[in-house]
């Protein structure tokens, strides 16, 4: 990742403006940044703090914030278990500039940890040849007994402290969301005005939010268009370090890396790689979606006992992002216990968390909290905890215009032609025969079932009254239904259809 490949991603320049930069620059020398400015025409404004947000790389081993032992540690342990290396395959590794692993190869040098075992092989020996570095006995030794303490291989972890300060200052409400945003977000939803009203101020506000209502009327899909909405790259460490324990955070599964678009050759002055930490991934603003398998143990440190470090909890690697508990009140864990665990941190902005050794320590809480349920928020929540979530939003069931509205946009969107009348008709069904109330997911249902009825008639994809009863009555079960009448009988003090009796 370059700088570069930030701007890109921030929208300020594009592919071929950098290779034009780098093109110019090659040619009339200078710095990269200059030229980008001039062909891309950026606003230096917009772009002082793009670059300033950039995670500067250490030059020591004093910058890097670690312990000499635990990067001693690291480095033996790194070699111990790939064998020989080069500095340039260390420096790579570990995500640490050259200078600094040229520094930290002489302090394992001096204590006798490593052998120089000359060129890499099958190279010619010149100015630009690598040396091989391996272990001596003493540094294996030293590798074992580090392995003993955590079997951790991979980048440098950056300290505690460094992790709490990008996470404040990265914070999620520093990103204005704008009702132009909001608009274009929920451009593929049928949504009322109140509710984009209202959603505004909340996603601003960086706190929590709860979407309530029945089921089936968009609460998901909102949630899930608040997380697309923000542009902003924040940098998340690939781990941290804690009391000399390491907690890994970044996630490919969950975090989306900006992409490489741009060649590391030609970048040079203020663009050069080595100018970036690479301990720090930049990324999107995380979107972590949580169900019905959440459980109280989730949101604590994960322990590998084997292997001797830490997986940060779900809520954590959100940090700086959305975070939406889904169905909520639907949990393995019960509403009671999994809001008496979070609300300290939604009241005090911070979480404290404990390592297996009896160490706790705390980071900030700056995310914002989605909670989605279809069930009574009385009956999930008491009113103290009910006051710490800032933002209430009922998600109701459309109006009939509303109802039509998405009706026909998903007929169109599927290729199916629908006269306004046969809306009319099931929403009148809805309402006198099954005594129904609208739901936004009810058209796409009813489409489907109409699409499906078509491929097994075999017939041109239409709508028809009676295709929309059929759909209709596998959308709605009607217990009152003459043609549903099951007779009843008493088996062992208990009721059982007669069928079953038997």
């Amino acid at each position: 990742m370059s700088i570069a490949d930030v701007l890109i991603a921030q929208g300020l320049v594009t592919v071929g403006e950098v290779t034009e930069a780098v093109a110019q620059q090659r040619l009339r020398g200078g710095t990269l940044i200059d030229h980008l400015m001039a062909v891309a025409k950026i606003d230096p404004a917009k772009l002082a703090p793009v670059l300033d947000a950039v995670p500067k790389s250490p030059r020591t081993l004093a910058e890097i914030g670690l312990s000499l032992s635990d990067l001693l540690n690291l480095l033996t342990k790194t070699i111990f278990t790939i064998g020989e290396v080069t500095p340039s395959a260390l420096a790579d590794m570990m995500k640490l500039p050259p200078q600094a692993v040229d520094e930290l190869i002489r302090e394992a040098g001096d204590r006798r940890l490593l052998n120089m075992l000359g060129s890499v092989r099958g190279e010619t020996v010149s100015a630009h040849s690598e040396l091989r570095y391996g272990l001596t006995e003493k540094g294996a030794q030293w590798a074992h007994d580090a392995m003993a303490q955590s079997q951790y291989i991979g980048p440098a972890p950056v300290p505690l402290k460094m992790y709490c300060d990008r996470v404040r200052r990265q914070r999620i409400a520093n990103e204005r969301v704008t009702r132009e945003m909001i608009d274009q977000a929920f451009g593929d939803l049928v949504v009322s005005g109140r509710l984009v009203r209202e959603m505004g101020p909340a996603v601003n506000s960086g706190q929590s939010v709860l979407l309530y209502g029945a089921a089936g009327n968009g609460k998901t899909s909102i949630g899930e268009r608040v997380g697309a909405l923000f542009r902003d790259i924040i940098y998340i460490p690939y781990c941290f370090e804690v009391d000399g324990q390491v907690v890994k955070v970044f996630d490919p599964a969950v975090h989306k890396p900006v992409k490489a678009r741009t060649a590391v050759d030609g970048e040079t002055e203020s663009l050069r790689r080595e100018d970036v930490d690479l301990r720090w991934v930049a990324c999107r603003r995380p979107f972590i979606v949580t169900g019905g398998e959440l459980t109280l143990d989730m949101l604590d440190l994960s322990f590998n006992v084997l292997a001797k470090y830490y997986e940060a909890p779900l809520h954590v690697k959100a940090l700086g992002g959305v975070f939406l508990i889904d169905d909520f009140g639907r949990q393995l864990v019960s509403p009671v216990a999994l809001l008496n665990r979070w609300i300290v941190p939604m009241e005090s902005r911070t979480e404290y968390l404990k390592l297996h050794t009896g160490k706790s320590f705390s980071l900030p809480f700056d995310e914002l909290v989605i909670f989605s349920t279809n069930l009574s928020p009385k009956v999930l929540m008491d009113p103290a905890f009910l006051r710490r979530i800032p933002y209430k939003i009922h998600v109701g069931a459309p109006t009939e215009q509303e109802y039509h509205a998405v009706f026909e946009a998903i007929a169109a969107h599927r290729g199916l032609e629908i006269e306004p009348e046969l809306i009319d008709y099931a929403i009148a069904e809805l309402s006198s025969r099954f005594a129904s109330p609208l739901a936004s997911f009810q058209p796409k249902f009813i489409i489907d079932q109409l699409l499906a009825a078509s491929r097994f008639d075999g017939t041109e994809a239409q709508a028809t009254r009676e295709r929309i009863s059929m759909a209709l009555r596998n959308l709605i079960t009607n217990e009152d239904s003459e043609n549903d009448h099951v007779e009843m009988t008493v088996v062992d003090g208990r009721e059982k259809p007669l069928l079953a009796a038997a």
